[in-house]
């Protein structure tokens, strides 16, 4: 039915395009008409976003439920959410990006895993709210291999007050800070993430429990 309703418009449009062309001559004609398209031009290029992202919502939800179906064969849903990316609007690319990078990781491409989140971390056509995730996500999936000192300098900078994800980031903090053997520093991190209310809960828990195990 929008559709529809967009053809009728863009009829619409095109009659009064005409109407105007007989009232008017000359430059004034030109000036009107150049107008015209522009104005038909942006509706056009909004209609075709909207319709672009709604089929790009549907592809990345598909993609989502069956990558959770029992049996899924993972490595492949890593593959359909890459070959996704390309020709997603930006909000989609980024989300079928990191859910990709999230499917590496799970099936054990660890290194792949991480070229994603770091590529997506430094993108600057990316939202800085996903570049701000992978930059995260990236620090998460290294603590098993990658340098302490290396994820608290990267993750620092996403831990100030009023990033948006410095809980995230603390907690990231807080395990790097165990690996490199700074037990007290992990502590402070982990004490301060239980006791700030905008801590989410589930969050707030695991430190609490981080801390139980610290003798806390």
């Amino acid at each position: 039915m929008s559709d529809l309703i967009d053809e009728v418009n863009e009829e619409m449009r095109a009659e009064r395009a005409r109407r105007l062309a007989q009232r008017f001559g000359g430059l004034v004609t030109g000036v009107v008409l150049l107008a015209l398209a522009g104005v038909g031009g942006w509706e056009a290029w909004r209609w075709h976003e909207r319709r672009e992202s709604g089929k790009a919502a549907e592809a990345f939800l598909s993609a989502t439920r069956d990558a959770a179906a029992e049996g899924a064969d993972l490595k492949a849903m890593a593959d359909r959410f890459i070959a996704m990316a390309p020709s997603a609007p930006p909000g989609y690319r980024a989300l079928a990006r990191l859910r990709a990078a999230a499917l590496l990781a799970e099936t054990g491409q660890t290194e792949q895993a991480l070229a994603a989140y770091d590529a997506l971390s430094r993108d600057g056509e990316v939202d800085p709210l996903y570049r701000d995730l992978a930059s995260v996500m990236w620090g998460l999936r290294s603590l098993d291999s990658g340098d302490a000192a290396a994820i608290q300098a990267r993750l620092t900078p996403l831990a100030v007050p009023g990033a948006p994800w410095r809980a995230s980031a603390q907690e990231v903090l807080a395990l790097a800070a165990l690996k490199a053997g700074n037990t007290d520093q992990a502590r402070t991190t982990l004490q301060a993430l239980t006791t700030d209310a905008a801590t989410p809960q589930g969050l707030r828990e695991r430190a609490g429990r981080l801390l139980q195990g610290l003798g806390s």
